[in-house]
């Protein structure tokens, strides 16, 4: 069966959102070491690896507001689609307190290759559901461990990143304060913006809405719980992108 490094979901759904997971799958292709990195089944079912309950929650969000989604299908240990092609983290040999020996000595034609079939077919197929219409809106979905090692826990639920361009975002932190059992972390637990990433390669530097949603990844976890929780957040994007609008 021929390696695929993506799926897409609702590619005929015709609203401005396009709904991405790009630390989806725990995947790792066969080209790569043989289909195995040298860490744990543990290591690769933590965040490491992907982003736990993420795919779930874009593939409904997609459903609810009527907009393609696009899922990576490899490990972010693989190479990070959420990176710019020089960023030196492409490749990570060392996360978390993990050394990922798969990765600790691969050199420039091994980065290529793994760039040849996974990155440039993710961004390839992103751009093609950005340019669908004249005025797409990007939502990333993305999520996050509540705790790093030897690190204080997090206190919030969700964080809402940004760049630059913030309209989307804050119009969305403004409609997120209504929601008051959660905590809500402003550019947290990141910061919105690494130069090259999905977020400005396919929405900054063409001027784009965009916002992207960190969930933690213990209250997403299921798949009723990732439905739920797209349930809750697609009418606040929804009143957040009118406000913006109007």
């Amino acid at each position: 069966m021929t390696y695929q490094p993506f799926f897409e979901f609702g590619t005929t759904r015709n609203s401005r959102w396009t709904v991405t997971s790009d630390h989806a799958a725990n995947t790792v292709p066969a080209f790569v070491n043989g289909g195995d990195l040298g860490i744990s089944s543990q290591d690769m079912n933590r965040h490491i690896a992907y982003d736990i309950g993420a795919a779930g929650v874009a593939q409904e969000l997609g459903v609810l507001l009527d907009g393609p989604v696009i899922c990576s299908n490899f490990s972010r240990l693989v190479i990070d689609p959420n990176r710019g092609s020089d960023d030196p983290t492409l490749l990570m040999k060392l996360y978390d307190g993990t050394l990922i020996p798969a990765n600790r000595h691969a050199g420039p034609d091994e980065l290529e290759a793994r760039m040849e079939a996974c990155y440039r077919p993710y961004h390839t197929a992103l751009n093609a559901l950005m340019t669908r219409r004249a005025d797409p809106v990007l939502l990333s979905i993305h999520s996050f461990t509540p705790q790093l090692k030897g690190r204080p826990m997090r206190p919030w639920e969700v964080g809402v990143l940004y760049a630059d361009d913030d309209r989307l975002a804050r119009a969305l932190l403004t409609v997120l304060s209504g929601e008051k059992d959660l905590t809500i972390g402003d550019n947290e637990p990141y910061l919105g913006h690494l130069p090259g990433d999905a977020v400005d390669t396919h929405a900054l530097q063409h001027g784009h809405l965009n916002v992207l949603i960190e969930l933690r990844n213990d209250l997403i976890d299921t798949e009723a719980q990732q439905k739920a929780w797209a349930q809750r957040l697609a009418p606040l994007l929804e009143q957040a992108l009118a406000d913006v609008i109007a």
